[in-house]
């Protein structure tokens, strides 16, 4: 992790702009195509929720400013971000579960059953004091949603990126899914969630690449 020098920042000014507002966060829904990726799951007995909570966070962890967090006014910057995802532990409830984050699926899927398994026996709404090297995410497999509103703290500054995705469609031919992103606008812009879509669809498009090596 390192510290940010807001002075030689190219960001300080809209970092600025953005941190004072009262509400200083903007979020977006797009659909991403499953054409390959979900056969490619289905037919290697893959968890289709683990694979997308691996591709959402190896997207994530390729842009730096999903790894950056505001403490106390200064920003630092994650080496590396760890999902910490809503899964099912009960009769309509759910509970927080974080998983260790792996460059490598083959390192990250089992590790991810584990801790599943883990926390649905020991369901929990705490999370780890004082740490941000989070990806908050939540699956909402019920409704094909077009826009998505997460909860969070005002105060302290929560700079957490929240994301979601929705149950699964087909549009025209094309197996499709809603995916919802909510970030806080003094650390990133539309040019950086555009970043994100792209890296997380090129990753969609080449299942047997991003799932399959190792």
């Amino acid at each position: 992790m390192r510290q940010i020098n807001l002075e030689s920042w190219s960001r300080r000014e809209h970092f600025h702009r953005f941190e004072t507002m009262t509400y200083p966060y903007f979020g977006l829904c797009a659909n991403i195509e499953l054409v390959a990726f979900y056969p490619y799951v289905k037919h290697k007995g893959i968890s289709f929720n683990s694979a997308v909570v691996y591709v959402l966070a190896r997207a994530a962890n390729e842009i730096p400013e999903f790894r950056q967090r505001i403490r106390q006014g200064q920003v630092f910057e994650h080496d590396v971000i760890h999902p910490s995802t809503t899964i099912l532990a009960g009769e309509d409830l759910f509970s927080f579960c974080t998983i260790p984050y792996s460059n490598k699926f083959a390192d990250f899927a089992p590790r991810a059953a584990e801790r599943i398994a883990y926390v649905q026996k020991h369901p929990s709404l705490e999370d780890d004091p004082g740490r941000d090297d989070l990806l908050f995410m939540t699956a909402m497999p019920w409704v094909s949603f077009t826009s998505v509103l997460h909860p969070l703290n005002l105060n302290p500054v929560d700079s957490v990126p929240r994301i979601a995705w929705g149950k699964y469609f087909n549009e025209g031919g094309c197996l499709k899914m809603p995916l919802g992103l909510q970030a806080h606008h003094a650390l990133m812009d539309g040019l950086h969630a555009g970043r994100f879509y792209e890296t997380v669809q090129g990753y969609l498009d080449t299942p047997e690449i991003i799932l399959g090596e190792g």
